[in-house]
Order: structure tokens, then sequence, then C-alpha cells
């Protein structure tokens, strides 16, 4: 585990010594990683810092209701509606890693576009070290590393944990006194909702997949999964009152793990799951079926994309 009392001031005196006098804009989410590395920075630099939430339309469901009461205490974030933007450039790309190589570079661009304002010569961000493994291994790239494109127009980009796992994170999460929210909250993925619906991104599979997993984190809450979501993978015909329906097939799952190298699947009781699937398929007039995926990693990875 890491020692957060030694960890924290290197981390921060490493922020101060790469960025200088200069300024810096940190991609904020809302996740453990980012809101980490954002703290550190700005008790680093201050208001040198602007932080950006770039609100993808691939967030979960009050994703920027929440960012705006979490991190209301830094005066420069900054609130960008890119859905449109981000939509476009996802127009039939079906690829994974095409997605992610999108997504990644409509990332860059957006904060390149805030760092000209906020006149930044650095991008600070919540790299971690299984982003890294994963990214250099070939498994699936990050939008935050193997997803950057070729040419990223500032001077550095910090990343002041990027040697930690997700538990390490956690604990200096607790360390710098973060909203329990945000340190004990699931992982969720860098390219967002758009790595839970197989295929083509639109609109309506996005709907599907948000409610979806706001469904599956609320019932499963009490089973403090290490991450648990919802996918859209597929059409399949159904029946909802006299009539036949050709919807979309949701896929959930639930995993345990200590760093997410490596998890398993968790078993879950019927009660729970049946719950699940009625709540999905009630509360959705376009969902036609509910799956539990029981697969463990490896040999699958923890999100479908």
């Amino acid at each position: 585990m890491v020692d957060t009392q030694t960890f924290v001031p290197e981390a921060v005196e490493e922020i101060e010594n790469e960025v200088g006098d200069a300024n810096a804009v940190i991609a904020l989410s809302g996740g453990v990683d980012s809101s980490v590395a954002a703290a550190l920075a700005y008790e680093s630099i201050g208001d040198q810092l602007t932080p950006v939430y770039v609100d993808t339309g691939l967030m979960r469901k009050g994703e920027t209701a929440q960012i705006r009461e979490t991190f209301d205490y830094m005066e420069s974030l900054r609130i960008v509606d890119a859905k449109d933007r981000f939509l476009e450039a996802l127009e039939g790309v079906t690829d994974p890693e095409e997605k992610r190589a999108v997504i990644g570079e409509q990332f860059i661009r957006e904060f390149e576009r805030e760092a000209t304002d906020a006149d930044a010569d650095y991008l600070v961000q919540g790299t971690i070290y299984p982003d890294r493994i994963e990214s250099e291994g070939g498994i699936k790239s990050h939008h935050n590393v193997g997803g950057l494109p070729d040419v990223v127009d500032f001077d550095g980009i910090v990343e002041p944990v990027r040697d930690l796992y997700k538990d390490e994170v956690r604990e200096v999460a607790r360390h710098l006194g973060l909203d329990e929210l945000v340190a004990e909250r699931m992982p969720f993925p860098g390219p967002g909702l758009a790595v839970r619906v197989i295929g083509e991104v639109t609109e309506e599979k996005l709907e599907v997949a948000r409610h979806a997993c706001h469904v599956v984190e609320e019932e499963l809450e009490e089973y403090d999964p290490w991450q648990a979501l919802a996918a859209v993978i597929g059409k399949a015909t159904g029946v909802k009152g006299d009539n036949r329906v050709h919807g979309w097939v949701v896929s959930v799952r639930s995993v345990e793990s200590r760093d997410g190298m490596t998890a398993r699947a968790q078993e879950l009781d019927w009660e729970t799951l049946q719950r699940i699937q009625s709540r999905i398929t009630g509360e959705n007039e376009n969902v036609a079926r509910v799956v539990y995926d029981v697969t463990h990693k490896p040999p699958a990875t923890i999100e479908y994309e």
C-alpha cells in the first residue's frame, strides 16, 4: 500500500517543480483518479490550476450536477458542454479501439481550447498504473494513454498518480479528506458510456445504458462491488403487453477485485437479479431483455470495449 504521509507531499512538490510558474488545466471527470489528481494539483499550484469538466454526453446520470456540487470550492472550475461535438466525432465509429482514439483526441482538443483561454501550458491527468499497463500491453487503449493523438499542444502532461493502483488512490483520497462519495466511488471508464454500448454510439443507446447503469449501481450497493455496470450489447425479440418488440439487450456485470488487473464476477442472489431486470425492462420500453455476465477477468475485461 502507498504511504500517504510520504506520497502526498512528494506529489505536491513534483507538480510544483514540473509546472513551475506556468498555468495548468486538470481533466476533471468526477471519478476518484482525476479528483485526487485535481486535489493534489490544487494544493500544489492553487490559482495556477484551471479544473475543466467536459460533459461529453457519455457520462453517468446526474454527473454534471454532482461535479458542480463537489468541486464548487475550486473557483476556476469550468464546465464545458461538448456533447454534440463528441457524438458527431463518434458517428459511424464501431471499432472499440477507434472509439477510444476518437474520444482521446476529442478530449485533448477540448482541453487545448480551454488551455488557450486559461493561458495554460500543462495538462494534469488522473492516469493510474493499470491504465498504463493495459495500454502498453495492448489489452486496450485508455483515452488518456494509448488514446492520445500524436500531436498534443502542451509543454507537458502531468500525471501525479500514474504509479498507483486504484485502492492506493482511494487511500490518498481519504488522506486528503475528499468527500466519501468521491473516495469510494466505483470506477468509471474514461471514454464513459461509449464503451458500454456495442457498436455505433447513438443517443438512444446511451440513454438506455445510462439508466441501466444507474439501476445497477443502486440495486447492488449492498454488495459493495469493485465495479458494477450495465452495457447495451445488441437487440433481441421480446414481448411487452400484447405486442412483439425488437428491443435492446442489456448485460449486467458486477465484479470483485483489488486493483482491476484481475476480477471475479460476483455471485448475486436470484431475487436481486430479478429486481434489476424488472426495473430495467419496466422503466425503459426499448429494452427487451436483461442478462447477467458471469465471466471473470481474464478471460474477459471488466468493461465491454
